[in-house]
């Protein structure tokens, strides 16, 4: 009678853990090679992220400046 239903259900860390489990074994069974292709695509799709959000708030702060320089010049 002790059965609790929230405690039976696997829990995310858990999950997340195993997956970390495969995805390491995937890479030791496939080489060195596939782990600094993998390390590239990871640092080229973080600097294109990075690029594209310092572009993108450098255009919101000049629409910012914009839209505060017409709004001293109406008043």
């Amino acid at each position: 009678m002790g059965y609790r239903r929230r405690d039976t259900r696997p829990r995310l860390a858990l999950w997340m853990l195993v997956a970390l489990g495969d995805a390491i074994l995937l890479l030791v069974s496939a080489g060195l090679s596939v782990l600094v292709a993998l390390l590239g695509v990871v640092i080229v799709a973080g600097v294109g992220a990075a690029a594209w959000r310092l572009t993108r708030r450098s255009a919101l702060a000049r629409q910012d400046a914009v839209a505060r320089a017409l709004s001293r010049r109406r008043a």
